[in-house]
């Protein structure tokens, strides 16, 4: 099992390039299943969620490859009429996206049977919501032997509001809808950057859907024949990005990150400017330049476009280093707490009372094995390695590799001394 070694105290300098989206990846490719042909998808990062996807796909019956060398960020996706519905537990165990597939394949195919899915283990995610909204589009659903049993001979619009904002409900949902008869309302929708680009790159293959980017969508369903295969872009990690911008505040360096979309940070660069950071904006890029040691910061976790709960575990690390007291309340996930005790091996003074960390900033971190127990876990313990004295080795690195392309490369070409171990 691989690990990463860090060696702290090196400021981060240089300029990085943002991978594409692992969260607008996967709900796109989960889409080709909409519409036979061949797909093209371009800025795809190369990462195990992907993979998986992948593989998942090509267990269905739609075949993707991935380029060589320089285009290996172009994946190309076949789909035909012969098609296996089923999604197996062996995938859909290691990552949660897997369930996307469910509503494409109903809407395609009038049924499909997919495993519940799995994942990082930060709490109950249920797929309830996802379920209820299928429903209300006419499917038949029922839970058997660990797999969700869906069919409906053809999906009918409706209207559905989504009791609480589920990102992944929201994508599965619409994607069902828009090869239903008649007109679907889909209310109290996720509007995060990755269900904008969704709904985008259906529209491109021949959806019909209004208020993108609103928390009501109205999608008016089209035949099969009238989608046409996907040909698109996958838009910029905005997590990626704001783990780079965190890291160059936490070492008080100075990177620009090209190829990212800033206002989709807007939360994020406000709690840094709060922290001390200098941060200038143009199209396209981002310039963050960190203080000697950051000010204390307070944040609540929320939907889009608030603070978003895969930046909580980073931005910790930052407050674990200030000068002050920080509060972080966690308000998406219930179990999102759980690099607390790692970080606190480095010296960090956190104490979590149950939604809340209350964190009391200190001079220093000393570097020290740890565990990763998630995929943003994994990556405050990479930040504050890289500001705390003396060595740290990150264990449990696969969980970093699901969501991070080439993290540790992407850090020493910025100047950290930073290296995968490979037993």
């Amino acid at each position: 099992m691989d690990r990463l070694r860090i060696n702290g105290g090196k400021r981060l300098e240089g300029v990085a390039r943002i991978s594409g989206a692992k969260n607008a990846a996967l709900p796109m490719l989960a889409a080709t299943l909409l519409a036979d042909g061949e797909h093209t998808v371009t800025n795809v990062p190369d990462l195990a969620d992907v993979r998986t996807m992948l593989r998942l796909l090509g267990r269905i019956g739609a075949y993707g490859e991935r380029g060589n060398g320089r285009g290996r960020h172009r994946v190309t996706v076949e789909v035909s009429t012969d098609i296996d519905p089923v999604a197996e537990y062996d995938l859909v165990k290691t990552m949660r996206a897997s369930v996307l597939v469910l509503g494409p394949l109903l809407a395609r195919h009038g049924r499909a049977r997919v495993s519940l899915p799995g994942g990082c283990a930060i709490g109950a995610r249920p797929i309830d919501l996802h379920l209820q909204g299928l429903s209300a589009l006419g499917a038949n659903i029922r839970l058997a032997h660990g797999y969700v049993e869906a069919k409906a001979r053809r999906l009918k619009g409706g209207r559905f509001v989504f009791d609480t904002v589920t990102v992944t409900g929201t994508e599965n949902v619409l994607m069902a809808a828009v090869l239903a008869k008649g007109t679907s309302v889909l209310e109290n929708c996720a509007r995060e950057p990755e269900v904008v680009e969704l709904a985008r790159a259906l529209v491109t293959m021949g959806a019909r859907i209004e208020g993108i980017g609103t928390e009501t969508m109205v999608v008016r369903g089209v035949e099969k024949d009238a989608l046409s295969p996907m040909k698109r872009a996958i838009c910029p990690d905005r997590i990626e990005a704001g783990t780079l911008a965190i890291a160059t505040a936490i070492t008080g360096g100075d990177v620009t990150l090209t190829e990212c979309e800033p206002r989709h940070l807007d939360a994020l660069t406000e709690k840094l400017r709060e922290a001390g950071a200098e941060i200038s904006s143009l199209e396209g890029s981002m310039r963050v330049k960190g203080p000697p040691r950051p000010c204390s910061v307070d944040m609540r976790t929320t939907p889009y476009p608030g603070f978003p709960t895969d930046m909580q575990a980073q931005l910790m690390a930052l407050c674990s280093i200030a000068n002050g007291s920080s509060v972080i309340s966690e308000q998406v996930f219930e179990n999102r707490f759980m690099h607390v005790s790692e970080l606190g091996r480095m010296g960090a003074n956190v104490r979590v009372d149950g939604h809340t960390a209350h964190v009391k900033g200190v001079e220093r971190l000393s570097g020290a094995p740890v565990m990763a127990t998630d995929l943003r876990a994994s990556a405050s313990l990479v930040l504050a390695g890289l500001r705390a004295e003396g060595s740290t080795i990150v264990q449990r690195v696969y969980h970093l590799d699901r969501g991070y392309e080439r993290l540790e490369a992407k850090l020493r070409k910025l100047g950290a001394d930073i290296r995968r171990l490979r037993q």
